[in-house]
């Protein structure tokens, strides 16, 4: 079985492989591999709390799920994203900022059940997908919980964790309840009251 690898220490190996003066997320998208889906879902679902972002957001991620229920290995971006350069010293801060906190959350989130990740990856980019839906969604701070539900799956999907992505799966199937029941509730509101203004 292969051994797995915490996410910290693949992101301390990467550091030791940059070039000196700039990188590009096609760069780092080749080097994490298998990571990818996972580092990019959970670095959009983060800016997608964001006031004012989520829409955009919601657009880009979706980019990363319907190539999941692909079955992709990793995401492709659009080539304007693909080829933006990054400087090396500015992403090398973000990374020891974030290593940290990684190191964190690998106590608590680690292998458990070893779920075959790539047989799940097709669902996992399923429930991603109609996370999205909801993050576009012009209801006041309905982009909250999923974007949240989706740094969840993020974790899970890094740290081969299938408690954690059973978890996950089952908050986001509440979370795509909730907000279905408030866009229903809201629809038939609308409508009721126009029924009552027209008279019928």
């Amino acid at each position: 079985m292969k051994t797995h690898v915490p996410t910290s220490v693949a992101l301390e190996g990467l550091l030791t492989e940059v070039p000196p003066d700039h990188v590009t997320p096609a760069w780092l998208l080749g080097r994490l591999r298998e990571r990818s889906f996972g580092l990019v879902k959970l670095v959009m679902a983060l800016v997608g709390l964001v006031p004012g972002a989520s829409t955009f957001i919601g657009v880009l991620l979706g980019i990363p799920a319907v190539q999941m229920i692909q079955a992709r290995e990793s995401p492709a971006l659009p080539r304007f994203i693909a080829n933006r350069r990054v400087a090396t010293p500015r992403l090398a801060r973000l990374v020891h900022r974030t290593i940290p906190v990684l190191r964190r959350l690998e106590n608590l989130i680690h292998p458990r059940w070893r779920t075959p990740f790539q047989a799940t990856k097709r669902v996992v980019g399923f429930v991603v997908l109609l996370l999205v839906a909801t993050l576009v969604s012009p209801i006041p701070f309905s982009h909250i919980i999923p974007a949240l539900v989706i740094m969840l799956i993020s974790l899970a999907y890094l740290e081969e964790d299938g408690v954690l992505l059973c978890i996950s799966l089952a908050t986001a199937v509440i979370s795509l309840s909730v907000t279905a029941a408030t866009v229903w509730a809201t629809v038939s509101s609308a409508d009721l009251l126009d029924r009552v203004l027209s008279g019928t």
